[in-house]
């Protein structure tokens, strides 16, 4: 099994963060992982993405995703900009940041054979965390769509990333996000 996840956010955003965190809970969980961002001289606010690998085998893999697995759209304002969906794999999974339901953000972006799922990161990280930073509500939404890594790793890591009350909040925030993910198979 190798999985291959491509995040697209912006720069600011926690992109590089998020494909980390998913990684070091993967590594957790007892699988080989990669996690690295693309991003050139980029300024704050221009798109960047992560790039997440897990296997259960090690990864020789040391190249740029191409044919990602799932996508991961944290900034949803990216959407009819760049070709988010670019090689995705068919029937593969989309995870987007969007008020949209999944059925209609399917059909806007013509892939009519993947799993679309979608969350209003934006307002769970505002009840919860009082700031529009979503990229830990796009985890949760993650691994309920796609069960890459288990809840208590997660926890563990985003303990470990974010401790005392900022950590809390972003675990009150993935479990909001799992709870609150709607989907289209």
């Amino acid at each position: 099994m190798l999985i291959e996840v491509r995040w697209h956010g912006r720069g600011g955003q926690g992109i590089v963060t998020v494909s980390r965190l998913l990684a070091h809970a993967a590594l957790l969980d007892g699988k080989y992982v990669q996690a690295f961002p693309e991003f050139g001289p980029e300024r704050r606010g221009a798109p960047v993405n992560g790039y997440t690998r897990i296997s259960d085998e090690p990864i020789v893999i040391h190249s740029h995703i191409y044919t990602p697995n799932i996508v991961v759209i944290v900034d949803p304002t990216l959407l009819g900009k760049i070709d988010v969906t670019r090689g995705l794999v068919e029937g593969g999974t989309v995870v987007a940041h969007s008020e949209k339901k999944p059925e209609d953000l399917r059909k806007e972006l013509g892939v009519e054979k993947a799993s679309v799922y979608t969350v209003n990161a934006a307002r769970i990280a505002l009840d919860i965390l009082g700031k529009p930073i979503y990229n830990t509500a796009m985890l949760g939404a993650l691994i309920r769509a796609v069960p890459l890594v288990s809840m208590e790793s997660l926890v563990k890591v985003i303990k470990e990333r974010f401790p005392g009350a900022i950590g809390e909040k972003n675990v009150a925030v993935i479990k909001r996000a799992y709870e609150e993910v709607r989907g289209v198979e």
